[in-house]
């Protein structure tokens, strides 16, 4: 989406921080672009074992900055852990220091409040159709003023046909020829759907449903998950670690034996399972979800003997 190269003007004596629960292409990304500029590895900030406060977050973030951070890149809500971030306070505590931030959020729309211009962020990124349900490949970039007229994409389209002139920052990326645009005209009928269900409505009856997930899943595998029950730190998603073992051979199982689609993920050399709560989702679907991960982890403990 943006030549982060040529529009952050990355030096081989800058660094970017990321932290240890990063979605991994956003991490390859910003690999290659560090590589390309010359720059050292991104540096990767490890965030607490358990969560309990915004501050102890932040201080672990900015623990791995140094005079050289050019950019930190931080998750609104973690893909792997499904934790909400505090990403106003780390914006605060960024500006502070002189850092830009870029907030990637592809699970935030929806599932949580966003006033994106009320972050402080510099960048916003996210998908619409996760949670707000919009068409795949329909999302949205948020850029600050101060950084809209450095902004360079890797893909040009035609802006504003020649001999008119661009006028806005964006005019020379907006219009790509041949795409198709249904995806993006169909946003609006997505949160005409939402706002009639009631925003307050979806994020109460999703967080409870993932509530119950978590609760069950607790009982069944006897190990506490990393964030407080709290909607503060979980809201539709909900990551339950489970007993040590091969995380794609389980979520084999389960789509193949239980025709149940949920991710399990090896993180920090920990298994986890995520469960994401949707409006189309109910108490008797997670009932059957804890059924079959206690079969299957049963199944496991017998082929271990």
């Amino acid at each position: 989406m943006i030549d982060w190269l040529n529009s952050l003007r990355l030096t081989p004596t800058d660094e970017v921080l990321l932290t240890d629960h990063e979605y991994g292409a956003v991490t390859r990304i910003w690999r290659r672009t560090c590589e390309s500029a010359g720059a050292t590895e991104p540096k990767i900030a490890k965030l607490p074992a358990k969560f309990e406060s915004a501050d102890a977050v932040v201080e672990a973030i900015f623990r791995s900055a140094t005079d050289r951070t050019k950019l930190l890149v931080v998750s609104h809500i973690t893909s792997p852990t499904a934790v909400i971030l505090p990403v106003k306070q780390i914006c605060t505590e960024a500006t502070r220091r002189g850092m830009a931030v870029c907030i990637d959020g592809p699970h935030a729309p929806a599932q949580v409040p966003l006033v994106i211009d009320q972050l402080g962020c510099d960048f916003y990124t996210a998908s619409l159709h996760k949670w707000l349900s919009a068409p795949l490949g329909s999302g949205f970039l948020y850029v600050a003023p101060q950084w809209q007229q450095r902004i360079r994409t890797p893909l040009l389209s035609w802006g504003r046909v020649s001999p008119t002139k661009p006028t806005s920052w964006w005019d020379e990326f907006i219009w790509t020829g041949t795409r198709d645009p249904s995806a993006y005209l169909a946003i609006p009928a997505a949160i005409d759907l939402l706002e009639q269900v009631g925003l307050d409505n979806f994020r109460a009856r999703t967080h409870s449903l993932a509530r119950y997930a978590r609760k069950r899943l607790v009982e069944s595998v006897g190990r506490e998950p990393h964030v407080p029950d709290s909607n503060e730190w979980y809201g539709s998603m909900a990551s339950v670690p489970l007993p040590p073992g091969d995380a794609r051979g389980l979520q084999a199982r389960l789509w193949q034996e239980h025709h149940i689609e949920v991710p399990i993920i090896e993180h920090n050399g920990e298994r986890s399972i995520r469960v994401s709560c949707h409006l189309y989702n109910c108490r008797s679907q997670i009932d059957l979800l804890v059924t079959a991960v206690e079969s299957e982890l049963s199944r496991e403990r017998s082929s271990s003997k």
